[in-house]
């Protein structure tokens, strides 16, 4: 139904910057949200960012003011900028949308990870 795929993950040092990608394909309903969540070793998968169709987002409370959350609706794609980068914030990056029938109804979608590794 849908397929979500992730790129731009990678090793980068503290206080660097990586630029995650997430492509959407199939059937996408015209309300939706796109987000990212991440998972670290031995912890539960928490929410980073959401962003609405029209723009509204949302962010943990860790990565405000260090990541950007944006989409691209032409082309079904959701990016996260990630600056200042500490070691904290390494993990498994999962792409998720949300097809949504009415505000609290909703089909969730995944998408495959990309690793994060932040490390000298």
């Amino acid at each position: 139904q849908v397929q979500l795929v992730e790129s731009g993950g990678g090793l980068v040092q503290p206080g660097g910057s990586l630029r995650l990608s997430c492509a959407a394909s199939g059937i996408i309903f015209s309300f939706n949200v796109m987000g990212w969540y991440r998972q670290a070793p031995g912890k539960q998968r928490e929410l980073v960012a959401t962003i609405t169709r029209d723009g509204s987002t949302n962010y943990v409370d860790s990565v405000k003011g260090r990541f950007t959350i944006s989409r691209d609706n032409a082309k079904n794609t959701v990016y996260l900028q990630m600056n200042s980068l500490k070691p904290e914030d390494t993990a498994v990056y999962y792409c998720n949308l949300e097809n949504h029938y009415t505000s609290i109804s909703y089909s969730t979608y995944w998408g495959q990870g990309t690793q994060v590794t932040v490390s000298s």
